[in-house]
């Protein structure tokens, strides 16, 4: 099997894999679809994410979905050739947050794609990987595998937004329109948010925001449009940039909310805590998800409108020109390998 391997900052191999055959309580899944995501992008340029480096040849990706090949013995799961989608998380459930319900934030976690132990956790970016029957969903009648790649990233908005609790009617600021960012817009209108009001730097990826649902737009290198997004009444922060929470902190309403779901660089950053002080406002972080992926499946099955945010698709053979593209948001948002398309053809990318 082919699979895109990490090896350091900018070096990223197409290279022969074999995943194995499923063991008992596991299952193989052929993959047809694979999600570019910003911990991947990190990996490719700085071969690392945060703390957590690259220490051995890793496997990257872990939106993924595909077909049902094999089933280990006596396990139960999605016939053989079944569309389905591929939960990346391994919680330990033996732990204090793991039994309260909250297996997102399991410390003892491992991750398909993931740097944070050694030996890595390969990802799956790959022809054929080998997961827990637990970690595989089988697809709903007519929702497309390319359609529900999205599923893992449009979980991570989920749970941001209900983090952020009962967005009915309200008015929201969102800062960031990388591809995060839109699904979180896409969460609030479909959840019946008021006003969404997105932040960026980059006029492209605004536009973007308009098509899933945000009711204005703020470029945020200019102070005069500020006022767009003054008094939200909740703010999301999907950028990752210490700008963007200063940001939502300064905007939002007094006694407002703000939920910081992008990871902000390492270290310590400015940060305007008098102004949370002061005006009792409520900061609740929101790292990945956990039950929010069934759901998000769900949402996909019943036509949320998530279509803009994917531009481009590359065959497996082009990783390296899908990530350096991926890493331009002027040009592209959500970017997916096919790694079902010929692994050395050379047909014209697909630009959506």
């Amino acid at each position: 099997m082919r699979a895109c391997v990490a090896h350091g900052a900018k070096d990223l191999r197409v290279e022969d894999r074999d995943p194995g055959a499923p063991a008992p309580g596991q299952i193989a899944v052929a993959i047809s679809y694979g999600g570019v995501c910003g911990s991947d992008l990190h990996y490719y340029h700085r071969g690392a994410v945060g703390d957590f480096r690259i220490q051995e040849p890793m496997v990257l990706g872990h939106e993924v979905v595909g077909r049902v090949s094999a089933l280990g013995t006596g396990t139960d799961g999605p016939a053989v050739g079944t569309p389905v989608a591929v939960h990346p998380a391994t919680p330990c459930d033996n732990c204090r947050e793991c039994a309260e319900g909250r297996r997102n934030i399991c410390a003892n976690a491992r991750y398909l794609g993931s740097a944070a132990r050694m030996p890595h956790v390969q990802g799956g970016f790959a022809q054929g990987i080998v997961v827990p029957a637990d970690q595989v969903r089988a697809l709903p009648e007519g929702l497309t595998e390319r359609r529900a790649v999205l599923a893992e990233p449009l979980s991570v908005a989920l749970h941001a937004v209900r983090r952020a609790g009962d967005v009915a009617g309200k008015r929201v600021l969102v800062t960031g329109a990388g591809p995060i960012g839109l699904l979180v817009v896409a969460v609030l209108r479909h959840l019946g948010a008021a006003e969404i009001i997105v932040s960026d730097l980059l006029d492209e990826p605004l536009a973007l925001a308009t098509r899933v649902g945000a009711t204005a737009t703020v470029r945020a290198d200019r102070p005069e449009e500020r006022e767009r997004a003054q008094d939200a009444d909740l703010a999301i922060e999907a950028s990752g940039a210490p700008a963007g929470l200063r940001t939502c902190v300064e905007l939002v309403r007094r006694g407002g909310t703000v939920v910081l779901l992008g990871l902000l660089p390492p270290g310590e950053i400015g940060f305007p805590g008098n102004l949370v002080v002061t005006r009792e406002i409520q900061l609740r972080g929101s790292f990945r998800f956990d039950a929010d992926f069934d759901d998000a499946i769900a949402l996909l099955a019943d036509g949320i409108d998530v279509e803009p945010v994917v531009t481009h698709t590359f065959p497996l053979a082009r990783s390296t020109e899908a990530f350096e593209l991926a890493g331009d948001r002027s040009r592209a948002s959500k970017v997916l390998l096919d790694l079902v398309a010929d692994a050395e053809t050379d047909a014209d990318v697909d630009a959506d």
